[in-house]
C-alpha cells in the first residue's frame, strides 16, 4: 500500500530542509561561517572577548593563549606613531577652554573651561579634595572622555578632531596608564603582562617579548620577569605596571594615585623611579591626594570645584597660593590670588607653568 500523498509531500519537505550547520544564526552574528565544518557550533570570540565564558579562548589579549602572538590591531587612521620628532615649543598636553559638563537635572559642571599648558619632560602633580573634578581631568587627558567646551591637544594634535577608533590607537601609542590598583593578571607573568601592553598598539609581534624585557630591565625588574604577581610585593607590582605603560614610549605617562597602595618604603621606591623616568625625558603627569608626594613634582596644580590653579610659590611670604582657586575658599586657600580672583569672576583659568592668569569671559 502507498503512502498517501499528502504525507510524501512532507517528507520532501524535511529533505529540503538544510542540515543545522548550513543555516545562518538567527541573531545575524556575521562570525560564524555557513556550513564551515571545523567553525560549526564554535563561536569565533577573537573580536568579541565579552560572549565568551571561557578565558583560555577568549580573543581578548589581557586572556589570550600567547600574548606574544596575539592579533595586531589595525592603526591604518592614526597619527604617525611614536619616534616621531616633537615640534619645538610644542606641549605634550594643551587645553584651550576645556571644560566637561555632565547632562542631567541639573547639569554638573565636573570641569570648568580651563586652559592648561605641560611641556615635554615636566613633572605635573595634581591635587585636590574627593569630588573636585580630579577623576573628569585625567579621563579627558587620557583621551578616555571627550570635553564639552574647549580643544584638547596632544603633541600638537586636535584631540576633538580625531574618529573614536583613531583616538583609541592615539591613546594606546601615546599615553602610558598607571593605576593604584596595579590591573595585572594574578596568571600571568611580569614579561607577559608587560607584552599584554603591546597588543592593542600595533607592535610587531617580533619585537614584543625583548621590549617587554627592556622595559623591566628599566623599572630594576630583570631579576623577576617570570614571577607572577602573587609572588610580588606591592611596590614590584607597581613597577610592572609602570613598565607596561612605558614599553610603548608614550609621550605623556598618566599616573592616578601610583602609591596609594603602597607602604612608606615603597612609595619612596616608586617615586624615586618616577623622578628618573622624568629626568631621562619623559613626561609625568601624576594625580595623589597625598601632599609628600605633591611635593616631588616640578609643578603643582590643584583642582578644586572643577578649577584648575597652579600652585605658585610666594618668595616674599614664604608661602604657596592658588592652592584653592574657586568661589567659597577657605581663608588659607588663596582667594585674593589671581587663579581665585578670576574662578570668583567666572572667568577661564590658564595654567601654563607660570601661574594661573584669568584669560577671557566664559559667562
Amino acid at each position: 500500500m502507498s503512502e498517501p500523498r499528502e504525507h510524501r509531500a512532507d517528507v520532501r519537505r524535511r529533505a529540503d530542509v538544510p542540515r543545522s550547520a548550513d543555516v545562518p544564526r538567527s541573531d545575524g552574528d556575521p562570525r560564524r561561517p555557513d556550513g564551515d565544518p571545523e567553525t560549526d557550533g564554535v563561536l569565533e570570540t577573537d573580536s568579541d572577548p565579552e560572549t565568551d565564558s571561557d578565558p583560555k579562548t577568549d580573543g581578548d589579549p589581557e586572556t589570550d593563549g600567547d600574548p606574544e602572538t596575539d592579533g595586531d590591531r589595525e592603526t591604518d587612521d592614526v597619527p604617525e606613531a611614536d619616534g616621531v620628532p616633537r615640534p619645538g615649543g610644542v606641549p605634550v598636553i594643551e587645553f584651550r577652554g576645556v571644560g566637561r559638563t555632565y547632562p542631567g537635572r541639573p547639569p554638573v559642571a565636573a570641569l570648568k573651561p580651563c586652559d592648561l599648558a605641560v611641556r615635554a619632560g615636566e613633572f605635573v602633580t595634581v591635587t585636590g579634595p574627593s569630588g573636585s573634578g580630579k577623576s573628569t581631568l585625567l579621563n579627558v587627558l587620557g583621551l578616555l572622555d571627550r570635553p564639552t567646551t574647549g580643544a584638547y591637544l596632544l603633541d600638537g594634535l586636535d584631540t576633538g578632531a580625531l574618529s573614536e577608533s583613531a583616538r583609541t590607537a592615539l591613546r594606546g601609542r601615546r599615553v602610558g596608564f598607571v593605576f593604584q590598583s596595579f590591573h595585572l593578571l594574578p596568571h600571568r607573568t611580569a614579561r607577559e603582562n608587560v607584552v599584554l601592553g603591546m597588543v592593542y598598539n600595533g607592535t610587531p609581534r617580533a619585537t614584543r617579548a625583548e621590549r617587554a624585557r627592556a622595559a623591566l630591565l628599566k623599572v630594576g625588574l630583570g631579576h623577576r620577569l617570570d614571577a607572577l604577581p602573587t609572588r610580588m610585593s606591592g611596590g614590584e607590582r607597581q613597577r610592572v605596571a609602570i613598565a607596561r605603560a612605558l614599553v610603548h614610549q608614550p609621550s605623556l605617562l598618566l599616573c592616578d594615585e601610583p602609591t596609594g597602595n603602597l607602604d612608606t618604603v615603597n612609595t619612596t621606591l616608586v617615586l624615586d623611579l618616577l623622578a628618573a623616568l622624568n629626568a631621562d625625558g619623559m613626561t609625568v603627569l601624576v594625580i595623589t591626594h597625598d601632599a609628600s608626594v605633591a611635593s616631588r613634582g616640578t609643578r603643582t596644580v590643584t583642582v578644586r570645584d572643577g578649577v584648575l590653579a597652579e600652585v605658585v610659590a610666594d618668595a616674599e611670604a614664604g608661602s604657596v597660593t592658588g592652592a584653592g582657586a574657586g568661589a567659597g575658599a577657605g581663608a588659607g586657600a588663596g582667594a585674593g590670588t589671581r587663579a581665585g580672583a578670576a574662578a570668583a569672576a567666572g572667568t577661564r583659568v590658564a595654567v601654563d607653568g607660570s601661574g594661573p592668569t584669568g584669560r577671557g569671559s566664559q559667562g
